[in-house]
């Protein structure tokens, strides 16, 4: 086996945000050398890891270049040059998970065509090549109102989804290729995250429900479990494993599901890597999601999956009508709190909607740390400076 530990063992990771972030709090533990790429000079991940090289992550010289100096290359974003990973990967170089499940994910449209293809269960679809083209489909009754519209690219948090409900609606969206799928009735949104060494074990993480925010379509809270009946449970985990069999990912793997009105299990979509719905598992997990991370890309036994207690997470973001240097207003109060830890992922400036943090809440009883996350909710205020 390599030596990854107090070696000259190199680890690259592609983004500086706060999943590189608290992923290099498992490289410090393990005393793994990482070198890391990204675009801001403000980069979360600057302070913590052995080489900080600020480039663009789009750019194929950059990536070809930066990835060229480490021994293995991971990513903590999708919004990659894939063309860069597959010559160097080509040329011997380890990349983890590979280009090839990145080119399968990185394109929502890809995506759903491979869940179709391997038999997976998702939400019916139709893919376009832009606005137009899905205007003549409504036109020709080949597609009905309401349906949900995807961007095939870069969406994140929200962004590059949109209920399309009347005819009005369609405007305002970029163009572009994307995709319309049946808007279908759910009782919950679920996620279940996988863990896959090259080895070719498996664990899965229990599923976790998410409650979303109604008007910024971004998590507000993920409970672990998730109270759901134990059957939709375990057919949400085999779904996940089979979707991350099919994928042959080394690493992560977040899979986000829909159960059905019926108790159906849906996948809705996937990203490779650690994921906002495995945030409690730093405070409640035997193994957290981001060492589970580095255990699966480097090829050691995988972590034990169970959870401690039981955890929930709130996401801090930015407050509506502040823009500037932040302050987080009442994080001593909570601090206060049982079981309540907050994690400030390092962005100087806050804006609406941007996640600038996330607070973690432990306690034997789910619905005990329910009622404290609502708490620490609506007493922590992510605001600018005066």
């Amino acid at each position: 086996m390599a030596n990854y530990f107090s070696s000259d063992f190199t680890l690259g990771i592609l983004g500086g945000g706060q999943l590189g972030k608290m992923l290099l709090y498992e490289t410090r533990k393990f005393d793994i050398k990482t070198h890391v790429l990204d675009p801001s000079a403000e980069a979360p991940c600057r302070i913590a890891c052995d080489r900080f090289e600020q480039g663009d992550l789009m750019d194929y010289n950059t990536v070809y270049s930066f990835g060229k100096k480490v021994d293995l290359l991971t990513f903590e974003i999708e919004n990659v040059n894939v063309a860069a990973l597959e010559k160097l990967e080509e040329e011997g170089k380890k990349v983890y998970p590979s280009s090839e499940t990145l080119r399968n994910i990185q394109n929502k449209g890809v995506q759903k065509q491979f869940y179709k293809t391997h038999g997976i269960p998702t939400s019916p679809f139709i893919l376009f090549e832009d606005k137009n083209k899905l205007k003549a489909a409504l036109a020709q009754k080949e597609l009905d109102f309401p349906f949900v519209w995807k961007s095939c690219t870069g969406g994140y948090d929200g962004k590059g989804v949109s209920i399309v409900r009347h005819e009005a609606d369609i405007s305002p969206l970029p163009d572009g290729q994307c995709i319309a799928e049946k808007l279908i009735p759910f009782k919950n949104e679920l996620a279940v995250i996988v863990a896959r060494n090259l080895k070719g074990d498996v664990k899965t993480y229990p599923v976790v429900e998410m409650e979303f925010h109604p008007e910024a379509n971004q998590v507000e809270y993920v409970i672990c479990p998730a109270r759901i009946d134990e059957q939709v449970a375990q057919k949400a985990r085999a779904v996940a494993k089979k979707v991350s069999e099919a994928f042959e990912h080394i690493g992560l793997l977040a899979v986000e599901l829909f159960q059905t009105e019926d108790d159906e299990i849906l996948v809705n979509e996937v990203a490779p890597r650690p994921h906002n719905s495995g945030h409690h598992t730093i405070e409640s997990s035997f193994t957290n999601q981001f060492e589970q991370h580095l255990r699966a890309i480097l090829n050691l036994p995988l972590g034990k999956t169970d959870s401690k207690l039981g955890g929930i997470m709130v996401n801090l973001v930015g407050a509506e009508g502040h823009t500037g240097n932040v302050v987080y207003q009442h994080i001593e109060t909570i601090m206060a709190m049982e079981g309540v830890t907050p994690h400030i992922y390092g962005k100087k400036e806050t804006r609406p909607f941007r996640k600038m943090g996330h607070v973690t809440i432990v306690n034997k009883d789910i619905h005990e740390a329910r009622s404290v996350a609502e708490k620490v909710k609506k007493t922590i205020q992510v605001i600018s400076k005066k």
